[in-house]
């Protein structure tokens, strides 16, 4: 499918209240397994990939191994690939233009990208993350595809679940607002799962919202019923890939001992 359909499809996915579910890929075979589940689109997740090839996430990973894992992924399954960029691979705007344009060039049709410092989590200021914002939508629009920039804001990984308040939803609303201004077309606030400050931010956003799946966050009918319009689930369905694989490994060690001792 043409790159521009597809982008052109993968934002009309985003519905406040039929929510966009990603169940987030690492890698061809995962993305082929996760399309023949029904999937309407594809995302990976910069943890699942990184943790693939031996690394920690964080931008430890290569940019050229991210892309061309991505453009293989792309290049295979037939359905629309957003890719997790973490804080765009750049030290400043020029560098995330670039990045992203690289994305685009190897096949995606949007992506995230995140308002914290890979190398220690804490937030940038709101005024160099819109410039680097900017600086990506510039690039996308030059691209000539309608690219679907996701602005994660890190505001509620900055404290637990139980010191999340009003004051961070305004804080995350206020972020949201001006990324918006900047050229974003979602607002990805990872970490929060309080029902009722889920709502209070869907309601003030100026962006479709996107949550992030964990074990305290709301199931996906609620989510749905709050008006979230995209869900993603992170590195769950490597760990459970992989958990399913070590249990498997187990299993077979066990019964190839058992047959020795007898």
């Amino acid at each position: 499918m043409d790159q521009s359909i597809q982008a052109k499809a993968f934002r009309s996915l985003h519905i406040p209240g039929r929510p966009l579910v990603l169940f987030n890929v690492w890698d061809v075979g995962s993305a082929r397994s996760v399309a023949a589940g029904g999937a309407q689109a594809l995302g990976t997740g910069s943890w699942s990939v990184a943790a693939a090839y031996g690394f920690t996430d964080g931008e430890q990973m290569p940019l050229d191994l991210c892309l061309a894992n991505l453009q293989r992924i792309a290049e295979t399954v037939d359905l629309p690939v957003t890719v997790d960029l973490e804080s765009g691979y750049g030290a400043d705007p020029s560098a995330v233009g670039k990045t992203v344009a690289r994305a685009l060039q190897a096949g995606a049709i949007g992506c995230n990208i995140e308002d914290s410092f890979p190398e220690n989590g804490s937030l940038r200021e709101t005024a160099d993350q819109a410039a680097r914002l900017n600086a990506a939508r510039a690039e996308a629009d030059a691209f000539g595809i309608p690219a679907f920039l996701n602005a994660r804001t890190d505001v509620f990984f900055q404290s637990g679940p139980e010191q999340h308040d009003e004051s961070m939803v305004e804080a995350a609303l206020e972020r949201g607002r001006i990324y918006a201004q900047e050229g974003a077309d979602g607002l990805f606030v990872p970490g929060l799962v309080d029902e009722r400050l889920i709502g209070r931010l869907v309601e003030g956003s100026p962006l479709p919202v996107n949550i992030m799946v964990g074990e305290r966050t709301p199931p996906t009918e609620k989510l749905a019923e709050l008006g979230v319009a995209r869900i993603s689930h992170g590195p769950g369905p490597y760990l459970l890939a992989m958990r399913a694989l070590e249990n498997a490994a187990r299993a077979a060690f066990q019964k190839i001992g058992t047959v020795s001792r007898q």
